[in-house]
């Protein structure tokens, strides 16, 4: 496996009470795998990606990447949050060189990688806009192809596409699941909603609040093409939402 979490817990303290965010979480994940945390707010969906990404880590158990254990954020890895955290003085173009330049790589180099990129998001015709110049969904483009341009280990997403109306979230979705095939990246996607993660998703992993734990994880295997209207999508989306309702499960691995 290629990240394994055992029995992984956090807790705060809160107005001096310890709150307990994620409770006895174990989850293992393989390299390349696309991965859905799904759950209402509260579940610790947040919480469990920040842990593996080593931004707030947990206070039991353990996680490890590779074998070896999260103690601080790696440069391998990228995470992309609703907040596209572009750089307003920045071109398109220069945003994404941004994560190449600690690294050192020539100017000339910096910016083929950054074209490909670039282009591989729909965004050619706009490499020298600025952000204010974009509409969020290509502010989001822009940040995916920053992500990976440094080309990392993980992204990780935590909602990213939470703040965009619905035509510009489905098209983005499109795009994100085609660059994780041609790129084979491991993704971790933190999100609210159900057929967001059926469409994306290899595996779902459905938690519930109070504390937050893993109650099921669902394996998508309806092959690479998704139609969200065909009949064995249907059947996965109302599986999980049967799977929500339920009361006692806990831990259990359905492969639907």
């Amino acid at each position: 496996m290629y990240i394994d979490i055992q029995n992984a817990g956090k807790k705060f303290v809160q107005n001096g009470e310890e709150f307990t965010a994620l409770e006895n979480v174990t989850l293992s994940i393989e390299k390349g795998e696309f991965i859905c945390l799904l759950g209402p707010s509260g579940c610790g969906k947040s919480t469990l990606l920040n842990a593996i990404a080593g931004f707030s880590l947990v206070t039991e158990g353990s996680i490890k990447i590779d074998g070896q254990e999260v103690k601080e954020p790696s440069v391998k890895n990228v995470t992309i949050f609703q907040n596209y955290g572009l750089l307003p003085w920045r071109t398109v173009q220069k945003n994404v060189e941004l994560g190449l330049e600690p690294k050192k790589i020539p100017k000339e180099e910096r910016k083929k990688i950054a074209e490909k990129y670039i282009d591989m998001v729909g965004l050619s015709n706009f490499r020298n806009s600025h952000p204010r110049q974009l509409s969020g969904g290509m502010q989001q483009r822009v940040a995916i192809a920053r992500a990976l341009a440094v080309d990392p280990d993980i992204i990780f997403m935590d909602e990213p596409f939470g703040a965009l109306d619905a035509i510009t979230r489905i098209k983005l979705q499109d795009d994100i699941r085609r660059i994780s095939r041609e790129e084979n990246k491991t993704i971790i996607f933190v999100t609210h909603d159900i057929e967001e993660a059926v469409y994306l998703a290899d595996r779902i992993v459905v938690m519930t609040p109070n504390p937050g734990k893993v109650k099921s994880v669902v394996s998508v295997s309806i092959g690479e093409y998704r139609d969200r209207t065909s009949s064995n999508f249907l059947y996965i989306r109302n599986r999980i939402f049967e799977i929500f309702n339920m009361e006692n499960t806990s831990d259990t691995e359905y492969v639907i």
